[in-house]
């Protein structure tokens, strides 16, 4: 404990010593010691294996399987994520914050950029620069703003909100320098202005679907604010507290280490050299699967359901009933949405932190109520069903129930706000993909007969000796 909050102490002195460098030039200062090291590594310990792959990893979808270079965050099964190697209780303590009137200094979202861009944290002067860049790179071109206000208000939000972003690419600095010829050596730096550009035009594209979709299509900006609040502004909502809500939300959803779906179709599609706006667009349409990020919608609607259901019988909503519904919604061969996760083993941090803030803001709120009752009781219904390997809640458990809170209640919407955020990881390990130069990914497929006569070949051999 005395080792890690020293290590916090130093993180900030460092923040607090360092010269006021643009992202840019700290980020061109990183470059060349970082493909060195990526060079030593290969060339020291190329041959050296990571990890084997089983029969049930390839059926089941390479899970676990270790083959993919991630600098952003890792994922710990036992201890969560770590955003360039801090928790996020250590990115609430030492990232930059905006003081406001909510008073409650989360991180912004642009510190944390800067973060998983370099890996260091920033100044408040940085931080607050970055602000000014993304504001002065985050205007739509007029065909997009047009395109925006022709889609069906029925279209599904994140369908409107891939087409904006996909239509953005017009803009790409990256493609025009790709066809121009330059040399692969300086694919960083269109790269960069890139992902700059997309993190900055995102929130105009999501307030563009909202505003237009559940309301007149009008936005109000504010740029004396920071990027959550600027966005909350866009959006129609007014509330400080809701300004801290974004900047919570925003922070914790932007990065999960590459081996989820939407950080995975980014960097995928990124290593066929497709500029950051095609890649970013993959990772949202993989976003919108209701495996990955449309899941939150889902948990809320379950919740909804359960106390509407509860209502009508004139039962209280308590451990006792929960405890029943649960079962009859597993009886019926469906799932509780919002616990167990693909590699976590205990409660998502991401979960607690919510949590956190709802005693904090909304203790006496009815569905965060149901959602306390339901995280005291679900675990052990789910252990006793005995059919997931982590029974307990994942970040898609409690974000729904916090923006109901506020007023925000267009449901369907809420993945939007996930593709804001996870947009800054994901676009933040392109950025490093082509300064380090990694190549195309191509792993290898196998059939299903390939499968079984290697393993009847196994089999052979060890009855054979």
């Amino acid at each position: 404990m005395l080792a890690a909050r020293s290590a916090l102490r130093t993180a900030r002195q460092a923040s607090q010593l360092r010269c006021a460098s643009s992202l840019k030039e700290v980020l061109a200062e990183q470059i060349p010691a970082k493909q060195a090291e990526l060079k030593e590594i290969k060339t020291k310990h190329g041959s050296k294996v990571l990890g084997e792959v089983t029969v049930d990893q390839c059926i089941g979808g390479g899970r676990g399987v270790k083959c993919m270079l991630w600098e952003t965050s890792l994922l710990d099964a036992a201890e969560g994520i770590r955003f360039r190697g801090y928790t996020i209780p250590e990115c609430q303590e030492i990232l930059p914050t905006f003081k406001g009137p909510a008073g409650d200094g989360e991180p912004t979202p642009e510190a944390l950029t800067w973060l998983l861009l370099t890996g260091e944290v920033p100044t408040k002067e940085q931080a607050d620069s970055l602000t000014a860049e993304l504001f002065a790179r985050s205007k739509l071109p007029e065909h997009v703003t047009a395109l925006m206000k022709t889609l069906p208000k029925t279209m599904h939000p994140m369908t409107q909100f891939s087409l904006g972003l996909q239509a953005c690419q017009t803009e790409s600095k990256f493609a025009k320098a790709y066809s121009d010829g330059v040399h692969k050596s300086q694919y960083w730096d269109s790269t960069y202005e890139d992902v700059i550009d997309v993190i900055a035009k995102l929130p105009e594209i999501a307030a563009a679907v909202y505003r237009n979709t559940y309301f007149d299509g009008s936005i109000t900006r504010d740029h004396s604010l920071d990027y959550s609040a600027n966005f909350c502004r866009m959006l129609g909502m007014e509330s400080p507290a809701f300004d801290e809500l974004m900047r919570l939300y925003l922070c914790i959803h932007t990065d999960h280490e590459g081996g989820n779906a939407s950080a995975h179709a980014t960097h995928l599609v990124g290593s066929t050299l497709s500029d950051p706006y095609n890649s970013y667009v993959a990772g949202l349409n993989a976003l919108a699967g209701p495996l990955h990020g449309l899941a939150n919608q889902e948990v809320l609607a379950w919740i909804q359901d359960l106390k509407a259901k509860f209502d009508a019988e004139g039962k209280a909503v308590n451990e006792e009933t929960i405890t029943a519904f649960a079962w009859d919604t597993l009886n019926n061969g469906q799932v509780i949405p919002g616990f167990g996760h693909a590699v976590l083993r205990k409660t998502d941090p991401r979960y607690t932190c919510q949590r956190e803030f709802a005693f904090k803001h909304l203790p006496d709120d009815d569905l965060f109520k149901i959602v306390d009752t339901i995280y005291k009781v679900m675990p052990g219904v789910l252990t006793e069903h005995g059919k997931t390997k982590n029974p307990y809640p994942n970040v898609d458990s409690h974000s729904g129930v916090l923006l109901w809170h506020y007023g925000f209640t267009q449901y369907e919407y809420y993945t939007v706000l996930f593709g804001v955020s996870r947009g800054i990881g994901a676009l933040s390990q392109v950025f490093w993909d082509r300064a380090l130069g990694l190549p195309l990914e191509r792993p290898k497929s196998l059939t299903t007969g390939w499968i079984k006569d290697f393993c009847e070949k196994q089999d052979d051999e060890k009855v054979a000796a």
